[in-house]
């Protein structure tokens, strides 16, 4: 693996296949389908599934990853459904917006454990009082698995490190899971994770 995550990612993303899916994360589906459509901000985003999905439904989608291959997966993926979305290459703490957000979707937005919770608390800002997070990540135990995620057990996540991450929020749902995974070649099979819908209070 490159010690260079942008490069690490832009090699990921730069073959031809998507390599997640296409189709949208299940739960970040579920959870916005419950919601009023607006405006959605979704860090580390990747090829676009979540975004053009979330487009397709109405809402008002901006978007950003640290890898250039990403973002022309993502414009593809727009164009191919007919949808438009605001896609910028932004590392998550140079990420900039006059919007604040209804919604963030954080789907396996493992970032690295040096700027993790100031990451977390960075992207807070964007979001508006009474604002949803819908977030689905690794847990600790994903560690046994070869179902996806990072090979590093502390850029995993446990329920203890998402309430001192994500402060200010009052949880709506928040649960680690055994759940089985089909997206793409790089989330297949059975997986840990920790999933959370909270609110900014």
């Amino acid at each position: 693996m490159k010690n260079n995550p942008t490069d690490f990612w832009n090699d990921r993303f730069g073959q031809e296949e998507f390599i997640y899916g296409t189709e949208p994360n299940q739960f970040f589906k579920e959870q916005l389908q419950k919601l009023q459509k607006g405006t959605l901000l979704l860090p580390a985003e990747g090829e676009g599934r979540n975004a053009v999905y979330a487009a397709k439904q109405g809402w008002k989608v901006s978007a950003f990853d640290i890898s250039e291959k990403a973002k022309e997966k993502a414009m593809l993926l727009s164009k191919q459904n007919h949808v438009s979305i605001d896609y910028k290459v932004d590392g998550v703490l140079d990420f900039i917006s006059n919007t604040q957000f209804d919604v963030i979707g954080l789907c396996y937005t493992h970032f690295p454990l040096d700027i993790r919770k100031k990451a977390s608390q960075y992207l807070l800002q964007f979001l508006k009082k009474g604002g949803v997070i819908i977030f689905e990540a690794f847990a600790k135990a994903q560690i046994n698995n070869n179902s996806g995620g990072p090979k590093n057990e502390a850029m995993l996540f446990s329920i203890e490190e998402v309430k001192q991450e994500f402060t200010n929020l009052e949880f709506n749902i928040l649960e680690e899971k055994t759940i089985e995974l089909s997206e793409g070649e790089f989330h297949k099979g059975k997986a840990e994770v920790i999933r959370f819908v909270g609110v900014k209070m």
